[in-house]
């Protein structure tokens, strides 16, 4: 991902990768292989998808959870905005096909509006983590289910930023967090032991941290 200017109007920058053919014996007889329509539309709503990440993010509660006591570890997203499919902000540039992998380039035009919220992003309260999530690999009946598979596979290197975050700077394991959390760039897909692995960097801003003390 590339962040930059053009003409006084700042731009995001970053590339997809979409898979034509099934990436598993599961997909078989499904919605495989897709038809140049398809792939097209899935790179350009998946890079919806990270650009509003990257500009409004979630909020985020966090119950850490602790096995000895019990409680269970659960992690809650809550998205702050979004970008629609044919968002005028969002420019296809460069395609390219390569071992049945679509790459999609794009440009995002930020607005005055989302220039400010993503100054958000780059205050001293914010810093930086990354991490590896998994998702299952599923079985995307429908069109739309591949984008739900994709989204759990992000949502757990989220999680995980965070918990990266805290045993960094927390020294006693607390009972709940609070905050906000935004992509810093696009994160990369691969297949992992038979899952789907994403690899992401995150701003994190935490608000608030309950100790179990406070129980």
């Amino acid at each position: 991902m590339v962040f930059f200017r053009l003409a006084a109007q700042e731009v995001l920058r970053g590339e997809v990768q979409i898979d034509i053919e099934a990436v598993h014996g599961g997909y078989v007889d499904t919605i495989y292989p897709l038809d140049t329509e398809s792939v097209y539309r899935r790179a350009l709503e998946e890079s919806a998808l990270f650009y509003a990440a990257m500009i409004y993010g979630w909020s985020f509660e966090y119950d850490v959870g602790e096995k000895s006591r019990g409680i269970s570890e659960v992690f809650d997203l809550t998205p702050l905005g979004e970008i629609p499919f044919g968002d005028p902000g969002l420019f296809a540039t460069d395609t390219e096909v390569e071992n049945m992998r679509f790459h999609l380039w794009t440009d995002y035009r930020l607005t005055t509006e989302q220039q400010r919220r993503m100054s958000l992003w780059k205050t001293g309260t914010v810093r930086t983590a990354q991490a590896v999530g998994h998702g299952p690999l599923g079985d995307p009946i429908e069109e739309t289910d591949w984008i739900t598979i994709k989204k759990a596979a992000l949502e757990d290197a989220a999680r995980l930023a965070v918990r990266t975050m805290l045993r960094g700077s927390e020294r006693n394991r607390p009972k709940e967090v609070r905050g906000y959390i935004s992509l810093s760039s696009f994160p990369n897909y691969w297949i992992d032991s038979g899952q789907w692995a994403a690899s992401a960097r995150f701003r994190i801003e935490i608000t608030e941290i309950i100790p179990f003390a406070a129980y």
